[in-house]
């Protein structure tokens, strides 16, 4: 019995009409990239375990997908992780490589790399899949492609501005208005866990609260006190779970809370600078807040974190993240390197805009024209007509088969083909064609120029 056919969880098979809009949305964010002066660079699909491993935090490298090694590899097994049945150690002795988990770290090691070829600051762009071994759910996928912009060697602050700037273009051109660019600082973060006694635990801090909109604040506190936060210092935490109101407001409270704290004084003074600028700047449909509950619960970010949320009217996670980090080129030897970046969540974009009718009606680069085929020399005139329509940038083509006409005439209306082009002896003779209006029902028979310039 034949098998049937099937694809792994969290991946897609995409149709002609699919793709078509995904290409829209990266020639979209492709533009606005390299508007900004952004250049692009592509890494390989999958790195070197080393490269990987310890970049994401523990939940993060139990999210990335290990590759066998090849040939016999149990041959170079550790026996005693075997025997034991220990994964995380027979691991290491069975897979030297992995699926990149996201661009970032990937680019870290590229910079390194490639240091005496680069001018910095470095302005690059990456629009490629990656792969997490994550639990598929309605706009989370096990493969998704991500599109990065990332800026290093600078520590200036206009960096950070300039990426709001950047995600408010691209999303105002996809015409998603409403959307939410959520900001917080990483040394706000610290500067709490610091107050709160709880220096030593940043990690296991900011990874249950960049939950907090998934669980809640009670299943947050859980958390805390899981990974041994007090319970005085979870007390002290409070503030942070009803803090709202204008970026200058809680700005304000911020400073009350962090006054002890030189770290959380510093991050108060990043983002005050950043949000004045923006103020100055002005966006065109995006919205700048202050969110200090967010984390996103990565090692490698250092100061200001950011997360792009969908219009309020769709339900739908982050559609956009990033941040800086000081120092990320470090774990490969090259140190005080700072960058920052920021990264585009193409499948959640597309559900979004798919949600609100927003792809425009001539996404899809259809055929314009469909030449019917009555039989060979028919269709060598017609193939003659069909190169002057693709030199002028007309999508056109000639049905193979010199099949009945209701079945060709069916074909271009199932894929919504706009125009055919009908040639019998007569048209062969008198060197015309005629060209039928799918739509309208009507049509004419006119000379090759006049077809040109009708279906144009």
């Amino acid at each position: 019995m034949a098998q049937k056919p099937s694809i792994p969880k969290g991946t897609r098979d995409f149709n002609p009409e699919q793709v078509a809009k995904r290409h829209y949305i990266f020639n979209t964010v492709r533009s606005a990239f390299e508007t900004f002066g952004f250049q692009p660079i592509e890494t390989p699909s999958f790195e070197n375990s080393g490269t990987l491993m310890g970049k994401y935090g523990e939940e993060g490298d139990r999210l990335i997908f290990k590759i066998l090694n090849s040939g016999d590899y149990l041959s170079k097994a550790n026996s005693e992780a075997y025997e034991a049945k220990d994964s995380n150690k027979l691991t290491s002795s069975i897979s030297e490589k992995a699926l990149r988990y996201d661009l970032t770290v990937p680019f870290a090691r590229y910079v390194v790399q490639h240091q005496n070829d680069i001018e910095f600051p470095f302005k690059r762009y990456q629009i490629q899949p990656v792969w997490r071994a994550d639990r598929p759910q309605k706009g989370r996928f096990r493969e998704f492609y991500q599109c990065d912009a990332d800026v290093v060697g600078s520590k200036s602050l206009w960096q950070e501005v300039e990426f709001i700037q950047l995600y408010d273009t691209v999303f105002s051109a996809l015409k998603l208005e409403g959307v939410t660019i959520k900001i917080n600082n990483r040394k706000i973060l610290s500067g709490i866990a610091e107050v709160i006694g709880a220096s030593d635990k940043l990690i296991d801090f900011t990874v249950a609260l960049d939950k907090l909109d998934k669980i809640g604040e009670e299943k947050v506190k859980e958390e805390m006190r899981g990974k041994g936060i007090s319970e005085t210092g979870i007390t002290k935490l409070q503030p942070l779970f009803t803090l709202s109101g204008s970026f200058e407001s809680q700005i304000d409270s911020l400073k009350s809370i962090l006054s002890s704290s030189e770290d959380g004084k510093k991050g108060i003074e990043e983002l005050s600078f950043i949000n004045k600028a923006i103020s100055e700047l002005g966006l065109s449909t995006a919205t700048l807040q202050l969110d200090v509950t967010l984390a996103r619960g990565l090692n490698y970010y250092t100061g200001a974190i950011f997360e792009v949320s969908a219009p309020e009217n769709v339900q739908m996670g982050s559609i956009g993240g990033g941040g800086r980090y000081d120092d990320l080129t470090g774990i490969f030897g090259m140190k005080d390197v700072s960058g920052v970046g920021i990264s585009f969540g193409l499948d959640r974009i597309y559900l979004v805009l798919e949600e609100l009718g927003l792809f425009p009606e001539t996404v899809n680069k259809n055929i314009a024209v469909l030449f019917i085929n009555f039989g060979e020399k028919e269709a060598l005139f017609s193939l003659k007509a069909i190169n002057e329509l693709r030199l002028q940038g007309i999508n056109s083509e000639l049905y193979p088969d010199a099949a009945k006409m209701k079945k060709q005439m069916n074909h271009a209306n199932k894929r919504a083909i706009p125009f055919v082009v009908l040639i019998g002896d007569e048209e062969v003779n008198s060197n015309t064609y005629t060209l039928k209006n799918m739509v309208s029902g009507e049509q004419h028979k006119v000379s090759l120029d006049a077809l040109i310039t009708l279906v144009k």
